[in-house]
């Protein structure tokens, strides 16, 4: 199982950004996947859920109606929309089936 994130970088605060995570090794179709993220010094947390096959999304408190999760299951991918960007923010992005764990991509919001 392999996952590759994309998509980070630095913006400043009301910025957006498209994060993506390709992935390989298992049955993508049939799995739950999720964003998390990791802040310096801070534990991991949860950003969102989005299931397969009916593609039911949940979203964190913290991001809810700023974030989106979504996938293509023909290209075994999966996203997140991330607008109004805020400091925040700033954090290492993961995208999992709470299994396996890519590198990440780095979000930085800073003006």
């Amino acid at each position: 199982v392999h996952f590759v994130e994309s998509g980070g970088g630095e913006v400043l605060p009301g910025g957006s950004l498209r994060l993506s995570c390709t992935a390989s090794g298992f049955t993508f179709t049939t799995y739950t996947m999720y964003w998390y993220r990791q802040a310096p010094g801070k534990q991991r947390e949860w950003i969102a859920t989005i299931t397969s096959p009916s593609q039911s999304t949940s979203h964190a408190p913290s991001v809810k109606g700023r974030f989106v999760i979504s996938r293509d299951n023909a290209k075994k991918m999966l996203y997140l929309q991330m607008n109004n960007l805020q400091p925040e923010d700033t954090a290492l992005y993961f995208c999992t089936e709470e299994d396996h764990w890519g590198q990440g991509t780095q979000v930085t919001v800073a003006s």
